[in-house]
C-alpha cells in the first residue's frame, strides 16, 4: 500500500474506522446467529468451501497435483503416519508440534497451518513458494530439513527435523565464555548457509538471529538455518523491488527497491558485527530512524570491545556492509577471506561479558515483544475474516472476482456507509496497490485487515490485558514469568530480570499500560503483528523515504 504521506495515512485511518469497524462487526454477529440457528435461513451456508473461497480469493487447495508431484504426500493422512504431541511455539498463520512417527520413532516438528489463517492469495503463495524452496535446497549440515507436506481441507502441513537446541543468541549467553573464535565460528556456518542458497538460485532475504536454530543441546550441536518464508528463487541479474525482511538487517538497496542476491551478504555482515558487540551496527528508535542509519552505512567501531577485536574481524565486517553492491564481497569471497578460512588462527580473546550483556538484554526483548505479538495476531476472530469474504462476494456483483470501483461505492452504500464520493475514491486508491483500477479479494482484505490494525489502541489493551492476569493495570514479575512460559529456557529468572529493568522505566517493580505501549512502539518489532502489515508498512517507508527527499542517491547512481 503506497501511504501519501501521514495526513492521507491518518485520513484513511479515520474512514476505515466510519465504515470497516461497524460493517465487519456487523457481519461478524449475523455468521454467528447462522450457525447458532443451524443454517436454517434458507440462504447458502456461508462456512461451505464454495462461499468462503470467492473468486480471486485464496484457492482451497493450496498445493496443486501439477505443480507439487515431488513435494506433497498425495493422499496421505498425516495422523495416520505421525503422532501429535506438545506444542512447540505459535505463528500466525498456524501451530508447531512435537510429532513422533508412528514406524520409525522419529521425533520431529510438525508447523500445521490452518487455512483459515491463510486471508490473501499472497499468504497462500508464500507457504507454497517456502515449501517449495525448502524442497529445491539440497541436504545441507546447516539447513533444516523439510521431511515432507502434507494437506487436508483444514491445513497444510510442514514436517521437518526437529531442532531443540534453542535460538543462537540464547546459547551464547548460557555459556559461561565467548570468544571471538566462537563468534568466527558461528558467522562461518551462517555465510555458508549463504552459499547453499545462492548456489541453488535462492536469496534468503530475511537473514537474523532468531532464524537460526541448534539442533540438539550439546555443546557441538550443528547451527540450523529454519525459516524461508520470505526467500525467492532468482535468476543471474534478476532485480527484485518489494520490501522484505527485517529492518536492523536490511540491506540500502532493499529501501532502494533495486536488489539481487548481495543482499544477503549485508544482512549476514550485521549478524557477524552483532556477534562480535552485542548490538546492531544501524539503530535507532523507530523504522524510519534505522532506515536512514542504513542508507548512510556509518560503521562504528569505537565501543567496546572493538578494541581488542582483531583487524582482520573489523575487515570482513566493512567489506560485508560495503554500501556499493559492485564492491561488496560475494559470497565465496566472503568463506576466503582471512577470518573465516582459518579459523583456528582467530585469537580466543574473550569478547567480555559487555557482549554477553548485550545480546542477553536483545534476547530478552525479542522474547517479550514476541509473546505480545503472537497475542495480537490471534486477535481477529475467524468470524471477522469470514465476514471479510462474505463482504467482498456481496459486493463483487458480476461475480468476476474484482470489484470495480462502482461495485466498491454501490456495495458501501448497500452495506450503509454515508461516505461522499471523494472519501471512496480515496479509500479505492489506497487499496489498489497496482493501479489496476480494481480490488481483488487480496487487497480487500489487506486494505481492511492492515489498517485495523494500524495504531489501534484495542489491540495492545488486549495484548495487556494477556500478561495482566489479576486485571489491576499492572505486570509484575510473576505475570511476566506465567505468561512467558513457553518462551524461557534455564536462564529464565536472569531473563525477566532484564525485561522488568528495560520495560519499568520509573522503576516500581511493575509494568504499567503506558511502558508497555512505549515497548512495543519502539524500535521495529511491531510489524511482526502480520507479515502484510510488515510488507506493507516497510513498502510505505521506502516510499515515505524517496517522497521526502531523505533517501540518499546510491554510488551507482551517481556513477551513471
Amino acid at each position: 500500500m503506497h501511504w501519501k504521506g501521514n495526513l492521507f495515512l491518518s485520513s484513511s485511518i479515520h474512514l476505515y474506522r466510519k465504515i470497516f469497524m461497524g460493517v465487519c462487526v456487523s457481519l461478524a454477529r449475523n455468521v454467528l446467529k447462522w450457525k447458532k440457528n443451524g443454517g436454517k435461513t434458507g440462504h447458502p451456508n456461508p462456512f461451505d468451501i464454495e462461499a468462503l473461497y470467492v473468486a480471486g480469493a485464496p484457492q482451497f487447495t493450496v498445493f496443486h497435483r501439477s505443480q507439487s508431484e515431488a513435494l506433497i504426500q498425495e493422499g496421505v493422512i498425516i495422523t495416520d503416519k505421525y503422532v501429535f504431541g506438545k506444542e512447540l511455539g505459535r505463528g500466525e498463520f498456524g501451530i508447531t508440534y512435537l510429532c513422533t512417527d508412528k514406524v520409525t520413532k522419529e521425533v520431529v516438528a510438525c508447523k500445521s497451518i490452518s487455512k483459515r489463517k491463510l486471508r490473501t492469495a499472497v499468504d497462500v503463495e508464500d507457504v507454497r513458494r517456502e515449501a517449495s524452496i525448502m524442497h529445491r535446497l539440497p541436504p545441507h549440515p546447516n539447513i533444516v530439513i523439510l521431511k515432507g507436506v502434507y494437506e487436508d481441507e483444514n491445513a497444510v502441513h510442514l514436517v521437518m527435523e526437529l531442532c531443540e537446541g534453542g535460538e543462537l543468541f540464547d546459547r551464547i549467553v548460557a555459556r559461561g565464555h565467548y570468544n571471538e573464535r566462537d563468534a568466527a565460528k558461528i558467522a562461518r556456518t551462517i555465510v555458508e548457509v549463504v552459499q547453499a542458497c545462492h548456489n541453488n538460485g535462492v536469496i534468503h532475504r530475511d537473514l537474523k538471529p532468531e532464524n537460526f536454530l541448534f539442533a540438539k543441546k550439546n555443546e557441538n550441536s550443528p547451527l540450523k538455518a529454519i525459516d524461508f518464508g520470505l526467500s525467492v528463487t532468482f535468476k543471474p541479474g534478476e532485480k527484485f523491488s518489494e520490501i522484505v525482511g527485517s529492518p536492523f538487517y536490511m540491506a540500502p538497496e532493499v529501501l532502494r527497491r533495486n536488489y539481487g542476491p548481495e543482499v544477503d551478504i549485508w544482512s549476514a555482515g550485521v549478524i557477524i558485527y552483532i556477534l562480535l558487540c552485542g548490538v546492531p551496527p544501524f539503530w535507532a528508535e523507530t523504522e524510519q530512524g534505522v532506515a536512514n542509519a542504513i542508507l548512510h552505512g556509518v560503521i562504528d567501531f569505537t565501543r567496546d570491545p572493538w578494541s581488542t577485536v582483531s583487524h582482520r574481524a573489523k575487515s570482513l565486517v566493512k567489506k560485508m556492509l560495503e554500501m556499493d553492491v559492485k564492491h561488496r564481497l560475494t559470497v565465496q569471497q566472503v568463506l576466503e577471506h582471512p577470518w573465516l578460512q582459518n579459523l583456528e588462527q582467530v585469537p580466543e580473546v574473550p569478547l567480555g561479558e559487555v557482549v554477553q550483556s548485550r545480546l542477553k538484554h536483545f534476547a530478552a526483548m525479542n522474547k517479550l515483544k514476541k509473546k505480545a505479538l503472537r497475542v495480537i495476531a490471534e486477535l481477529m476472530s475467524g468470524e471477522e475474516v469470514e465476514a471479510l469474504r462474505i463482504m467482498f462476494n456481496f459486493m463483487d456483483t458480476d461475480k468476476n472476482g474484482v470489484l470495480s470501483y462502482e461495485e466498491f461505492k454501490i456495495g458501501l452504500r448497500k452495506l450503509g456507509s454515508h461516505l461522499t464520493e471523494p472519501e471512496i475514491r480515496q479509500l479505492m486508491d489506497v487499496g489498489d496497490m497496482d493501479k489496476q483500477g480494481t480490488l481483488d479479494y487480496g487487497k480487500f482484505a489487506a486494505l481492511t485487515l492492515q489498517l485495523q490494525k494500524l495504531n489501534n489502541d484495542d489491540y495492545l489493551r488486549e495484548a495487556f490485558s494477556y500478561f495482566d492476569m489479576d486485571g489491576n493495570g499492572f505486570i509484575d514479575v510473576f505475570e511476566l514469568k506465567q505468561a512467558l512460559i513457553d518462551e524461557l529456557g534455564p536462564d529464565d529468572e536472569s531473563v525477566v530480570s532484564e525485561i522488568m529493568r528495560e520495560v519499568d522505566t520509573n522503576k516500581d517493580g511493575r509494568i504499567s499500560y503506558e511502558e508497555f505501549t512505549k515497548m512495543m512502539q519502539s524500535g521495529i518489532d511491531w510489524r511482526k503483528v502480520s507479515r502484510h502489515y510488515s510488507r506493507e508498512r516497510l513498502n510505505s517507508l521506502g516510499d515515505k523515504l524517496m517522497t521526502e527527499g531523505t533517501l540518499p542517491p546510491s554510488k551507482n547512481d551517481i556513477q551513471r
